[in-house]
């Protein structure tokens, strides 16, 4: 599955359990675990050759795309998730509420 997202796409490869832009060592990655109807955002990463070109963050929303598509809450483990979701208020409702 292709996510149209800005000037690059982001792919989703589910056999990796990530999202990813690129290619080689080229690749920026958002991983993922699946647990049930949760995804939990473990990882963040993009070459620093790629940085400062809005990769992470075409990355976080097509992830949270795919959630909300998917009809999943979240767990953003990822710093870099996390911040996206902070600055992104529309994505609030996907963020599941684990009381513990």
């Amino acid at each position: 599955m292709t996510v149209p997202s800005g000037s690059s796409h982001v792919r989703h490869n589910p056999q990796a359990t990530r999202f990813e832009i690129g290619s080689g060592p080229d690749l920026a990655v958002l991983e993922y675990l699946e647990q049930g109807d949760t995804l939990v955002f473990i990882h963040t990463e993009v070459p620093p050759a790629l940085e400062g070109k809005g990769l992470g963050s075409q990355l976080a929303r097509a992830g949270l795309e795919y959630a909300r598509a998917q009809k999943k809450k979240v767990v953003p483990l990822c710093w870099f998730v996390r911040g996206y979701i902070e600055r992104h208020p529309e994505y609030q409702d996907l963020l599941e509420n684990r009381q513990g």
